[in-house]
């Protein structure tokens, strides 16, 4: 077929949606979800209250929140998702006005208007939400208290709320990053802030998985952990799904490349759901309970609705691809119904919060069970901790899961017909392996019950996964296994490209910045300001130092010796002598906790009631030992390694220099000649001439 007939077809396709779709505003279908989950959420909370209310022993606090927690709290969960959705549109799926077509400049591409009205949508979602988190604030108060919503609304009830109410706390967590996150959306409308924005519409939610039944009673860290992964499936799925229908509505173009990226996201997302809620029920719900009590059957009827979702939203996706070009409205009609569904789904998530489980397993846990979740019998040992293993549901399914991603970006390389480097597959593979062995075995264990324990994991994460997962150069990978998209429509490989030029990126790893922030939180947590007691003292506070140590190591490490690019790379004698530089701070730190004689975290570490005999003060010595020496193994290999890249550096510079030498291209070379002829005359030793900028006087 010739050009012209293609082109003919082409406008001949556009002109039949045209004349069979119009564009269509979705804020409607918005108010309809929101309202759904809303509904669905009260209705069913109000004919559980009278349980609840026994069960908590308090009295009603009025049909203003009884009727409006849950609604509010669906709606909020809904706007959380439209926000996530909106911004993975505006980030992945619509592809924004890449100056001149060329996939290189993409760091400097501002959205397109369907890139902004999505980006906006996500906005508007994220500041909607931290409004829906501020009113949840009084409402949690007013329903734990017994007291009427109307006498929440004071000042000073507020203050209570936030310094004594866990839930409140969490909601006022959420209200300031969601107006970060909204207001920061607004601001920023070029494509490189977008992928920034969903990571922060994401982190909206997570004080919520921090929160309720799951981060209470015994297996507490797989009920917290199981909880976060389904919040996040989620927000990924539903959001996802009524950012497509928006997109759809308006005609937005790529519609059908966004439904294939979308329908793979759907289908990781659904299974996520159904495994982290039967992982969540499993250890909080005895099986029978299941069928026999008003919890078992909410549990039943959501898992089922998933499960039915999962399938039709298969079948619905597997039809319509191959129709969208041509049939954009049958997608349209089956999407809205799903996302209606999904929905009512959603509400009835949210009554759980809201309805007595059934009674613990085992009803006399111990102080121990209480706080981390799970009772340790005997002291680590050397040997012994690698013969203790609890998996870890947050970080060993990560491990898992970049494992999984890595080779099958090497696949994907030798697909292609390409090589990959034996040697960074082998220091991936180290470094998912560390991680896994590290958060789940008795290191990981034994880490919140022992300082030392924690500073062995600490240093772990810190400073030997982060180092083996760089060298791995997984960004490297992505950009060989993927091509470069067509001119204008960027591909994965042009979004890593993009994302190693970005000007954050650029400022974070300036090594003044970058060695600052790695600093930073060591001191931060240990000596100047110190947040150990408090972050210990809960789960969400061991999940965050973790989180924190990986990302803050893998920087580090990414700017001294990663072989992935950056925006500006440095001379290797510039970063070895930042690392020489910092060395002298980071011993220090051990040498600080070493001499400390206060007890960190005194107050939580004896209420545990360890099965053994331990000296707080001495152990505290011990991890202060511990981070004084083993983080100067790590440091030395990058030393090392930065010392052969700097000789690498040396003799690939000398080579080149010889090279023009023997060519007769070296201007010094002759300079240096000249002098020597000059010498031997028995003149000066100064060369005539200093170059063009810099002529000698006469």
């Amino acid at each position: 077929m010739s050009a012209p007939q293609v082109e003919e077809q082409a406008g001949t396709k556009r002109a039949s949606i045209s004349r069979t779709s119009r564009v269509r505003p979705t804020w409607p279908l918005y108010l309809l979800f929101l309202g759904v989950a809303g509904l669905v959420g009260a209705t069913i909370s109000f004919g559980l209250l009278t349980d609840s209310l026994i069960a908590l022993g308090i009295p009603d606090p009025g049909p203003v929140t009884t009727w409006g927690l849950p609604f509010f709290r669906a709606v909020g969960w809904m706007l959380a998702a439209l926000s996530v959705g909106s911004f993975m549109f505006s980030a992945f799926y619509i592809s924004p006005k890449v100056p001149d077509n060329d996939n290189s400049r993409l760091v400097e591409a501002p959205l397109t208007v369907d890139g902004d009205i999505a980006a906006r949508t996500g906005a508007f979602s994220a500041l909607s939400f931290a409004l829906v988190a501020l009113l949840m604030i009084p409402l949690v108060l007013s329903d734990v208290s017994g007291t009427p919503f109307r006498d929440t609304l004071a000042p000073d009830m507020w203050a209570v709320a936030i310094g004594q109410v866990a839930t409140a706390q969490a909601w006022a967590v959420v209200a300031a990053f969601a107006a970060v996150v909204g207001i920061a959306g607004l601001i920023f409308r070029k494509w490189i802030a977008q992928p920034l924005l969903l990571v922060g519409a994401v982190l909206t939610v997570v004080p919520l998985g921090m929160e309720g039944h799951a981060a209470a009673g015994g297996a507490h860290d797989y009920g917290t952990n199981s909880y976060l992964w389904h919040l996040l499936g989620m927000v990924f799925w539903v959001g996802g799904l009524m950012a497509l229908i928006a997109h759809g509505r308006r005609l937005g173009p790529d519609m059908e490349l966004g439904l294939r990226r979308y329908s793979r996201i759907a289908l990781f997302a659904i299974l996520v759901m159904i495994i982290s809620g039967l992982v969540n029920a499993a250890v909080r719900v005895e099986w029978s309970d299941w069928f026999t009590t008003t919890y078992g059957y909410i549990l039943v009827t959501k898992t089922v609705g998933l499960l039915v979702l999962g399938f039709l939203g298969w079948i619905h996706r597997s039809i319509t691809i191959p129709q969208i070009n041509t049939r954009p409205r049958l997608f349209l009609r089956f999407a809205v119904g799903e996302a209606v569904v999904m929905a009512a789904v959603t509400g009835v998530a949210i009554t759980m919060g809201r309805t007595p489980p059934p009674p613990p397993r085992d009803p006399n846990l111990s102080q121990m069970a209480i706080q981390m979740g799970y009772d340790l019998v005997e002291k680590p040992t050397l040997t012994n901790v690698f013969t203790m293993w609890r998996f870890d549901v947050m970080f060993g399914t990560i491990a898992i899961l970049m494992t999984a991603g890595y080779l099958y970006g090497v696949w994907r390389v030798h697909r292609r017909g390409g090589t990959w480097p034996w040697l960074r597959t082998a220091m991936w593979l180290t470094g998912t392996v560390s991680l896994f062995v590290t958060t789940s075995s008795g290191l990981g264990m034994n880490m919140p019950a022992t300082y030392s324990m924690h500073m062995i994991v600490h240093m772990i994460l810190s400073m030997v996964v982060p180092l083996f997962l760089v060298l791995g150069g997984p960004l490297s990978l992505i950009m060989a296994a993927y091509e470069p998209g067509a001119p204008g429509q960027p591909s994965a490989h042009d979004w890593v490209v993009a994302i190693t030029k970005a000007p954050l990126l650029k400022i974070i790893s300036h090594p003044a910045v970058n060695t600052a922030q790695f600093l930073f939180f060591f001191y931060v947590l240990y000596i100047f300001i110190p947040f150990y007691e408090l972050m210990i003292s809960e789960h969400a506070g061991h999940l965050s130092m973790n989180w924190v140590f990986l990302l803050s190591g893998y920087l580090y490490f990414w700017e001294l010796v990663g072989p992935d690019p950056l925006p500006v790379q440095r001379p290797t004698a510039i970063r070895l002598a930042w690392l020489v530089g910092s060395m002298p701070f980071h011993l220090f730190a051990g040498i600080y906790l070493m001499q400390l004689t206060t007890v960190m975290g005194e107050d939580f570490y004896t209420s545990l009631g360890l099965p053994w005999e331990l000296n707080l003060l001495e152990d505290q010595k011990v991890g202060g030992g511990i981070g004084w020496a083993s983080g100067s193994f790590p440091l030395g290999l990058v030393f090392i390694l930065l010392f052969l890249g700097w000789r690498r550096d040396d003799r690939a510079t000398e080579v080149e220099y010889d090279k023009k030498v023997e060519a007769g291209e070296s201007d010094e070379y002759e300079v240096y000649n000249e002098m020597l002829a000059r010498m031997a005359e028995g003149g000066s030793t100064r060369p005539d001439y200093y170059g063009d900028e810099f002529p000698r006087k006469p």
